[in-house]
């Protein structure tokens, strides 16, 4: 159970990015690079020539730089596009995505609990997080599932690069690659201004992102990557109850609805009866 508890921890320390973001001022890209580079600053200490001998864990752990770097990218994009609801609710059908996937990828069991549990959750998101008149139409979705797709893949990555990554390396190295991929692709519009702000952010990458990101890759090598998807729900439960308490964000009937929802079937979900704790798996479906 406490390898569960880590990683609802990590994805409720995300949920506190707001607290950081809104004061700052800056763009989604820049805070973005912060994030990242915050996590990174421990790579070169971090790097052995053993973990690098496993060609597999590292292939798998510069895939999930790339794709973090355009998970981060591209849900940025959509909450500056349109409204914040729809760009939350569709970049979070990656849990949805991870437990169907499961079974196929990473050669995992089907969790009955997780394949009911996951679009209750997302039902229980929407109630949470919706607002009258919200438009799903436009760039605003797309742009929103398509991060959702990255999402997914970096949470798979994770688990093979813990074979040889601690969580730690797997946290800071795969963040390295996805700094040079943001500054690759967004060139000087990554760079944040030499301001108070950035540091703010950077003080929230050390919270929200290093500690959470340790705690999650921590938890994520011992419990099935199908359950990980119900739990990385706290993030936008926090989020909100955050945005309700910090910037008077009210819920609503609705809204609390939705957080019991969510919180009861991460509940479920992460409890479900197993014989015994699973094994890492591999993406390739080999030892």
């Amino acid at each position: 159970m406490q390898y569960f508890v880590m990683v609802a921890a990590g994805a409720t320390l995300w949920g506190f990015w707001p607290l950081f973001l809104r004061p700052a001022g800056l763009t989604g890209v820049q805070n973005a690079l912060l994030a990242l580079l915050t996590m990174a600053l421990p790579a070169p200490f971090l790097l052995s020539r053993k973990a690098l001998a496993d060609r597999r864990a590292t292939v798998a752990l510069v895939i999930m730089g790339v794709a973090d770097a355009a998970n981060v990218a591209l849900f940025f994009a959509a909450v500056n596009r349109g409204p914040v609801a729809v760009a939350v609710l569709t970049h979070y059908l990656a849990p949805l995505l991870v437990a169907l996937a499961a079974p196929w990828v990473a050669r995992e069991p089907r969790s009955p609990r997780a394949l009911v549990g996951a679009p209750l959750t997302l039902l229980g998101l929407a109630l949470l997080i919706w607002k009258p008149g919200a438009d799903f139409s436009g760039g605003t979705a797309l742009l929103g599932g398509a991060s959702a797709i990255f999402f997914a893949i970096t949470v798979f990555c994770a688990k093979e690069a813990a074979r040889a990554w601690s969580p730690l390396g797997v946290t800071s190295v795969h963040s390295a690659v996805s700094v040079v991929t943001l500054l690759l692709f967004f060139g000087r519009g990554a760079l944040p201004p030499l301001e108070p702000s950035a540091l703010w952010v950077v003080a929230g990458g050390v919270l929200c992102a290093l500690s959470g990101n340790i705690l999650f890759n921590t938890g994520l090598r011992r419990i099935p990557t199908s359950a990980t998807g119900a739990l990385t729900y706290m993030e936008p439960l926090t989020a909100t109850l955050v945005g309700w308490g910090a910037f008077h964000e009210a819920l609503g009937p609705l809204g609390l609805l939705g957080g019991t929802i969510v919180l009861a079937l991460g509940v479920w979900v992460a409890t479900e009866p197993r014989a015994s704790d699973s094994p890492l798996p591999s993406i390739s479906g080999t030892s």
